[in-house]
């Protein structure tokens, strides 16, 4: 009896600490992120007279949105302790099966079905090998990239799939708007408001937490780490088809090369990262996730304005990661020292 009460007192401490870290590391890392928010569209804002008009900002906004759904399921995957290099892909192959069963005749809302579906399965497979097999997750992740990029251009053979003689419906999801705002942008700043909720409040994301923070104490607490793992792969396989759906309505053409290889993947890692997302697992928030995502698009599009060459954009993207990464290592290392 006295083990068993000294066990919760100590899980009740370890919650408690846990919580008590994620939420200072939080707000310590939003809170620049913003700031730097606000400081890049200043200094743009001063050097370029297009910045603020009202086209550069909706154009900005709706291609960041798509994005900015994937980095939601990626910062959920490294909060879990995992990665994913294929949401990319997966957010391709989700797009060509519902285009290439819309011009086979079915219904385009059921292609759409069938799309997510086929992204749900590629989540299972992640899930799968890494939580229930126990694989490495960075191995794992490329391995299904490799085949289900494959498979985008199997069934394409490398060419594009118009949809021109889809419903106007369909084309209202990507290009179209409400109240005066693009409806995809609108979705993205529902979905991040519920996943950043549910992250707060709900007990089944504490689970995420404490799986990435400590998967062996999660166990011993009665957490089946197993289930979590391979419904957040899940979760973020269906954010990423679900943004390759938006893409397909927004250009009107499904192509192998929208998600293109770990591109796509790499910008939410970067974003979720900056924003606060721990690559040892067990940290980060949604609206962190966000706020990178807004933070490297704004820095994209400054680029543009400038005339930087696009050649200079990976560039400058791989070293504002290389920093993230380089901050996040050391302050795991001053925490493990203190």
């Amino acid at each position: 009896m006295n083990s068993q009460r000294s066990s919760k007192s100590n899980l009740k401490h370890f919650e408690k600490l846990l919580y008590s870290a994620i939420y200072k590391i939080r707000n310590a890392r939003e809170g620049t992120v913003m700031i730097s928010i606000i400081l890049s569209c200043t200094f743009l804002a001063i050097v370029s007279p297009h910045f603020l008009t009202e086209k550069n900002i909706f154009s900005t906004a709706i291609g960041l949105s798509s994005d900015g759904i994937l980095t939601i399921g990626i910062t959920l995957v490294l909060i879990c302790g995992g990665i994913d290099f294929s949401l990319g892909s997966v957010m391709s192959l989700s797009s060509i099966t519902a285009a290439v069963l819309f011009r086979a005749g079915a219904n385009i809302w059921l292609a759409c079905i069938i799309g997510l579906s086929v992204g749900l399965i590629c989540g299972l497979i992640n899930g799968f090998f890494i939580g229930k097999i126990g694989l490495n997750p960075f191995i794992t992740t490329i391995a299904v990239m490799g085949i289900v990029r494959g498979l985008s251009y199997v069934i394409t053979e490398g060419s594009p799939i118009s949809l021109f003689n889809a419903p106007e419906s369909f084309f209202k999801l990507g290009q179209g708007s409400f109240l005066g705002v693009p409806i995809v942008v609108l979705l993205f700043i529902l979905l991040s408001l519920i996943f950043d909720f549910i992250a707060r409040k709900s007990d089944l994301l504490r689970q995420v937490f404490y799986t990435g923070s400590n998967e062996n104490a999660a166990i011993l607490t009665g957490i089946n780490t197993t289930k979590v793992k391979i419904c957040v792969y899940l979760l973020a396989a269906f954010l990423a088809s679900f943004a390759g759906i938006i893409n397909m309505s927004r250009f009107s053409v499904a192509t192998p090369s929208i998600g293109l290889g770990a591109d796509v993947s790499m910008r939410g890692i970067s974003a979720a990262v900056i924003g606060g997302a721990s690559l040892s697992g067990g940290e980060g928030t949604i609206l962190g996730g966000i706020l990178g995502v807004v933070l490297l698009n704004i820095i994209n599009n400054g680029l543009i304005l400038l005339n930087v060459p696009v050649y200079w954009q990976d560039f400058i993207n791989g070293i504002i990661l290389l920093t993230a990464i380089t901050f996040d290592f050391f302050s795991h290392k001053r925490k493990l020292n203190k």
